[in-house]
């Protein structure tokens, strides 16, 4: 491999080299030596790139060396990912540990933003993401989506003595929190007019709405009930903005063999019942 990466280098920064020199010994005459020597370690730069996206990272081999399997999540999601303490709990932990508990590894937790989830798990950093993680055809194209195991829909909260907004289309030029690149997100960025204040989690935005800063928030149906629940203030509009999604877990591209095995927990949790009863306990506050 290094041998084929050395010649791509020969090759391609003889050719850049005389290139350049041609044209600029014409403009210029003879000082030349310093830029030959810039192209040649632009050349250099290139090539090692191409080496480092060459790469692939075999996710099992490294899983059972190592002992442990890193999720990725963002731990302000309640009811799916949260945090208890030190400890994160809820529907997608529970998933998580039976991943875990299945190949018999430890279960590390990477708790960051929303946003940085993909990059995360590109790079290697994690192994999979279970956060509320919408399947989209833009997510798709970057991953490897798991099953389904649950149907969400977007809502949109208010406050509860705010007569104007009814529903979406009184959304149009209204200040809208969201939480950063969410489906949420993505909603309320098509809505014409909307000024979009991005938040790092749905309470942050809640409390923004409460302080009179932005008219609605939209985020998915189960957070906005339990949001509902600790801010009697607010309240949950009839209307829809969007239409059903559903959440999966994600795994690097290529990631086959830890892809079978999600959903062989997946399909095992949903034959018996599990996640319906995850959805319950947590949304209920009983954990």
């Amino acid at each position: 491999m290094a041998h084929k990466y050395a010649l791509i280098f020969i090759k391609y920064s003889f050719i850049i080299n005389e290139a350049i020199y041609i044209a600029v010994e014409k403009e210029i005459g003879g000082d030349v030596i310093m830029k030959r020597v810039l192209i040649y370690i632009l050349a250099l730069v290139v090539v090692l790139s191409f080496m480092g996206c060459s790469t692939k990272i075999d996710t099992m081999k490294r899983i059972k060396e190592t002992k442990k399997i890193i999720w990725g999540t963002n731990a302000a999601f309640p009811p799916f990912e949260m945090r208890q303490g030190d400890e994160v709990i809820g529907i997608d932990a529970e998933i998580a540990k039976r991943i875990a508990d299945k190949l018999g590894v430890e279960l590390v937790v990477e708790d960051m933003e929303f946003d940085a989830l993909l990059p995360a798990l590109v790079s290697g950093k994690i192994d999979f993401i279970a956060a509320g993680y919408t399947v989209d055809p833009d997510r798709a194209e970057q991953v490897l989506f798991t099953d389904t195991y649950f149907t969400a829909v977007q809502v949109i909260i208010v406050m509860k003595d705010n007569q104007e907004i009814k529903g979406p289309e009184d959304l149009k030029g209204k200040k809208i929190g969201v939480q950063n690149a969410t489906t949420g997100d993505l909603v309320a960025s098509k809505i014409e007019g909307a000024e979009v204040k991005r938040y790092n989690n749905g309470m942050e935005a809640v409390m923004d709405l409460e302080n009179g800063n932005i008219d609605a928030v939209i985020i998915d149906d189960l957070p906005a009930r339990m949001l509902a629940e600790k801010n009697p203030e607010v309240k949950i509009l009839e209307e829809k903005p969007s239409e059903e999604e559903e959440y999966a877990l994600a795994v690097r591209k290529g990631d086959t063999e830890l892809q079978k095995v999600i959903n062989e927990v997946l399909a095992e949790m949903k034959k018996n019942g599990e996640i319906e009863e995850l959805v319950k306990k947590y949304s209920l506050g009983e954990q």
